[in-house]
């Protein structure tokens, strides 16, 4: 394996499983004793080498890739990859093999849950990487609303307590299904969120999938509902015609 300037910061680990869990999601678990001891919140992401760089950079750090964390105990650490296009990181998670070795550092980021009366959760097929783990790691008493839309129920991940992969007494999850439509944008995902009968009392919302849907949807709840900004937490994972979004 190259070794580049930021191999000091970065921890090794080998890919342990590749399992498909739907038409383009691929669950992907790494293992390594350098994976013990992680500080880990449902929602953060890690940073994954895939790839060398153009040589200008490639010295540094070679090619990063940005996956959100699936689930975390001891050495092993699952992502939940979601194959689209054609960049490195799409090319790794199609062509990922046990026993492969990489390079990846620790877990960060703030998408992570808050105290809160409620918990809104809206997003698309690439959103679900996230909402699984926030999802389980909420209170049982905790109240859930959540607009879901993919494209087929083919690509429905278990998320809601009926699927058994979270459990409380007070959920309202639906999903919805663009049957070949657009992501970008989309106009009835915005409507099944307008279309909640919310609490005067702002929540806690999670957003996260395209980034011009996820921009409406904030919208939306700060100026329509009049909720501060700071109770909305992003995460735009894509949007058509730009890379490198986390």
């Amino acid at each position: 394996m190259k070794h580049r300037l930021l191999d000091r910061l970065l921890l090794p680990a080998r890919v342990d499983t590749v399992e498909r869990w739907a038409p383009r999601l691929r669950l992907i678990t790494l293992t390594g004793p350098a994976l013990a001891g992680l500080d880990w919140l449902p929602g953060q992401h890690v940073r994954l080498r895939v790839a060398a760089a153009p040589a200008a950079i490639d010295w540094l750090l070679g090619t990063l890739r940005t996956y959100t964390v699936w689930d975390y105990h001891e050495q092993r650490l699952q992502l939940l990859v979601f194959d689209h296009g054609d960049g490195p990181g799409a090319g790794w998670s199609r062509t990922a093999r046990p026993g492969d070795e990489l390079m990846l550092l620790k877990p960060q980021g703030n998408f992570t849950t808050s105290p809160a009366a409620y918990h809104l959760f809206a997003g698309d097929e690439t959103a679900q990487a996230a909402y699984g783990p926030m999802l389980r790691a909420l209170p049982a008493d905790a109240t859930v609303l959540a607009r879901l839309e993919v494209d087929s129920p083919s690509e429905r991940l278990p998320l809601s307590r009926e699927e058994g992969a979270a459990k409380g007494p007070n959920w309202d999850l639906e999903w919805s299904y663009r049957r070949g439509r657009s992501a970008a944008a989309a106009q009835t995902l915005v409507e099944a969120v307008r279309g909640l009968d919310l609490p005067a009392e702002p929540g806690m919302a999670y957003l996260a999938g395209e980034a011009r849907t996820i921009q409406l949807i904030r919208n939306h709840l700060v100026q329509e509902r009049g909720w501060p900004r700071r109770n909305v937490l992003t995460k735009p994972f894509w949007t058509p015609g730009r890379k490198g979004l986390d």
